[in-house]
């Protein structure tokens, strides 16, 4: 695949934060000329992400989250969300429906969310240095030529 265009950002795991990166994520990937409903999951899955980033990533203090959109010209939109927090002890077992390692009203359906709005979800993650969410989304009806 051949990128057109791509965005970096680097923002502090604040909660207020959450919010501004899925409308900076979707003003971003606007330029596809996506559907109210592909632009929907866009937001949903980057709320998610960063949300996990904010809650499990670096818990009680604050640590950066970088945030990676990249169009390429077959119309797809990759997202990618890192941290540099504690990691994720075993992926295959977070990315059960219903897990939580916080336990409280965390609903363990993070990773289940995303995969389900995306076309292709990666997550990677080693203890102690952090985790990479990528999420690619075709867009129906938008090439660049």
């Amino acid at each position: 695949m051949k990128k057109i265009n791509q965005m970096k950002m680097v923002l502090d795991s604040c909660s207020v934060n959450e919010s501004f990166s899925r409308v900076a994520v979707s003003a971003f990937a606007s330029q596809l000329d996506m559907t109210i409903e592909e632009l929907g999951d866009i937001k949903t899955i980057v709320s998610e992400a960063v949300t996990n980033c904010i809650v499990h990533a670096y818990k009680e203090k604050i640590g950066k989250i970088y945030i990676t959109c990249q169009v390429f010209e077959e119309g797809v939109l990759r997202v990618s969300v890192r941290d540099k927090g504690c990691g994720i002890p075993d992926v295959k077992k977070a990315r059960e429906p219903l897990y939580t390692s916080v336990g409280g009203d965390r609903s363990g359906l993070g990773f289940s969310v995303m995969e389900s709005f995306s076309d292709k979800l990666s997550v990677r993650s080693k203890v102690g240095s952090g985790t990479t969410v990528t999420m690619e989304k075709k867009i129906s009806g938008k090439k660049y030529e």
